[in-house]
């Protein structure tokens, strides 16, 4: 009898063996309980297929800088935003930010049941007439003409970003913890540049009318420095992975574009493009102007825009991006150095450095393009390179984000 149990319990152990190895028998087969993916399709998105391109000034290099070295290089497949992004986008941003805090002032809170972290419960309708958040208003001798104003201050937002690079290098063994950056940032447009940047001019309207009145909701903002718009593509990524967690595996972040992405998508795949049509002219066959710039000597309503247009105005080039050249100049994440091109990589070439606070001004430049309504068309140029401080807000910059490509680009057979 013992030995018939013997003989069974071995029997039993061998079926539980083969059991064990049914999905892969005995084979290497990889890990197969992984997610698919099929790729996604970013609302607003166009795709821009890999590819190579000749950077470089397009045209003479009348002041002989060689600031634009010509050479060639290969970009990996991404998406790009369509259009610059816009008020209303960007107003989204703006209004989580400030729903955020009044949920956090009225604790609506709800508790993980397996970590004990508190997260703000989004169910929860705001009273905004509680008086818990009178703090978030204007108050006092701040108030204009009587009036209940939100105190744009008080909307802050803290980004993080993890430093590769530094971690890549480093050779002492150093916690995690040193490489994760994080930046606070005012995410309320600066609306004081339609005055600031121009002296005895009147633009007053525009302060007070341009970010927050329906009619410019589909303009490109402006306003927002370079950390804004790195917060605003961080937010973005978050807002996408919430839904994401839940669908399916998450895809890369969101990100403002490196230089030579967006030269290479500018150019609509016509490499040597001067301009994102194609041509070396600013105007078509019948005479009408292809971009929002300063035309001529000044005459700024001639191409159908004193100031800015909507950020799908004008033709889109052969990617479907519209603007790339005028309207608004665009940040790209890319520190601005002279003589970059002589010692860039030519594969995915993109220089950064994260300046801080108390380094010199120099440090802080980063590299804009495209031009904007106020600029002659020189600065329109896909190879025009020029550059503004990371800290300082403009009525003639703004931004759209870029999201990598992963696996194999599209147009590879």
């Amino acid at each position: 009898m013992k030995q018939k149990i013997t003989v069974l319990a071995s029997l039993l152990a061998v079926v539980l063996l083969a059991a064990c190895g049914t999905k892969q028998n005995g084979q290497l087969t990889g890990v197969l309980d992984r997610p698919t993916w099929k790729g996604i399709n970013p609302y607003g998105m166009v795709y821009i297929p890999s590819g190579t391109l000749h950077i470089g000034a397009s045209d003479q290099d009348i002041s002989g800088t060689f600031l634009n070295a010509p050479k060639s290089i290969s970009i990996s497949g991404f998406y790009m935003d369509d259009t610059e992004i816009t008020n209303n986008e960007y107003r989204q941003f703006v209004n989580w930010v400030r729903d955020s805090i009044a949920h956090t002032y009225l604790d609506h809170f709800y508790e993980d049941e397996y970590t004990g972290e508190q997260y703000i419960d989004w169910e929860y309708e705001i009273d905004w007439s509680d008086e818990t958040l009178e703090d978030l208003y204007f108050q006092g001798d701040d108030r204009f003409a009587g009036r209940k104003e939100l105190d744009s201050r008080k909307l802050q937002y803290t980004y993080e970003w993890y430093d590769t690079k530094r971690a890549a290098h480093d050779k002492t063994g150093a916690p995690r913890n040193s490489f994760i950056q994080r930046k606070t940032v005012n995410v309320y447009p600066d609306t004081l540049v339609w005055v600031r940047d121009f002296a005895y001019s009147y633009n007053e309207p525009m302060t007070r009318n341009y970010f927050w009145h329906p009619a410019f909701d589909d303009y490109p903002v402006v306003g927002v420095n370079w950390h804004g718009a790195n917060a605003f593509a961080y937010w973005r990524t978050n807002l996408w992975n919430s839904f994401q967690t839940e669908n399916g595996v998450n895809s890369e972040d969101f990100r403002i574009p490196f230089e030579h992405e967006w030269e290479y998508a500018a150019r609509g795949g016509k490499d040597l493009a001067p301009y994102p049509w194609g041509g070396y002219y600013m105007r078509n066959g019948k005479g009408c102007l292809l971009a929002n710039f300063k035309p001529g000597r000044g005459n700024y309503p001639e191409d159908g825009g004193l100031y800015t247009v909507k950020a799908d105005a004008y033709y889109p080039n052969d990617y479907g991006l519209f603007n790339m050249a005028g309207n608004v100049a665009e940040w790209t994440s890319t520190a601005y150095y002279e003589n970059a091109y002589s010692f860039q990589h030519d594969l995915n070439p993109d220089i950064r450095y994260d300046a801080q606070d108390e380094d010199p001004e120099s440090y802080k430049r980063k590299v804009i393009r495209g031009g904007s309504w106020k600029d002659i068309s020189f600065f329109l140029q896909t190879g025009t390179r020029n550059w503004e401080y990371q800290d300082t807000t403009k009525s003639y910059v703004g931004f759209r984000c870029s999201l990598a490509f992963l696996g194999r680009s599209i147009n590879d057979f």
